[in-house]
């Protein structure tokens, strides 16, 4: 059953200027994971932007909002081996988050070069 929905919108430049003026941002709000995948794309801020979207989603899908006990790179999108992009949640945030019983997570990421967007739905 679908428990939440969020979507997210994000300027691409505002992305890649934190990560410019702000040490430690990238590494804050990304895993290692995530940072390997967009370092290797030619528009990489995009890449990024597009995952800090979702990230955003996902905790408007909690319908929540941020959680006291989640951190930010221990949800991570990652691409499945045939591109599509999915949420795993690890450590601490793993553990605030399982007496949600959350059974499923859906993301859609899109880009453009000014802007990214996310869409989350949760399921329990």
């Amino acid at each position: 059953m679908i428990a939440g929905l969020g979507t997210d919108l994000v300027e691409v430049e505002r992305i890649a200027a934190a990560m410019e003026k702000q040490a430690g941002f990238r590494e804050m709000i990304f895993s290692a994971t995530e940072i390997a995948y967009c370092e290797s794309k030619t528009n990489k801020y995009e890449h990024y932007a597009a995952r800090f979207a979702a990230k955003e989603a996902f905790f408007k899908a909690l319908g929540t909002g941020w959680l006291t006990g989640t951190v930010f790179n221990e949800i991570e999108i990652v691409n499945n081996e045939d591109g599509k992009p999915e949420i795993f949640i690890s450590g601490e945030t793993a553990d605030t988050l399982n007496p949600m019983r959350i059974t499923n997570i859906m993301v859609s990421l899109t880009h453009v070069k000014a802007m990214a967007s996310a869409v989350v739905i949760i399921e329990k």
